[in-house]
């Protein structure tokens, strides 16, 4: 099957692990551009799953093809997406969304009543972030720090659920 035949209906998410970490770093490359400074890298990555309250979901296809992943931890009554990422491939097929909704989902579920997040300012997701009603609650200035010497602000995000 080629990649603009699949669609979302075939597509399921799955708890992630360590085993994942290797889908996980090649989507992250893939889909942030190393000029902005956003992906987190291996060893970040590796290093925060463990933690009480860390969990990783992974949007696979029936055919093994890893499409995305979310990164995210609860902490008492909140929660926190970390990474949310589409391979470009599969993007604009629902896949950000179906993630993002799993997150609010888990997270009521947890018993949170907040959520949270940061994105970098101009990152097209802002879009998604804003019509699942996330708000701008502030701002870092020059947080992300590209590449190529680049600083761009991120911006905090959250919602209550």
């Amino acid at each position: 099957m080629n990649a603009t035949a699949a669609s979302s209906a075939e597509l399921q998410l799955a708890a992630g692990g360590s085993s994942d970490l290797d889908s996980v770093i090649e989507i992250m490359n893939a889909a942030f551009d190393d000029r902005f400074g956003e992906a987190w890298t291996r060893s970040q990555c590796a290093g925060i799953l463990p933690m009480p309250g860390v969990s990783l979901m992974i949007a696979r296809f029936g055919d093994g093809r890893v499409a995305g992943f979310s990164l995210q931890r609860g902490i008492s009554d909140e929660a926190e997406l970390l990474l949310l990422a589409v391979s470009p491939e599969f993007r604009r097929r629902g896949i950000g969304k179906m993630l993002l909704d799993h997150f609010l989902s888990q997270a009521r579920d947890n018993g949170a009543s907040r959520v949270h997040l940061e994105v970098r300012e101009g990152n097209p997701a802002v879009i998604m972030y804003r019509s699942a009603g996330f708000a701008l609650v502030g701002r870092r200035r020059k947080y992300y720090r590209g590449r190529f010497g680049g600083e761009f602000d991120a911006l905090t995000l959250s919602r209550q659920i």
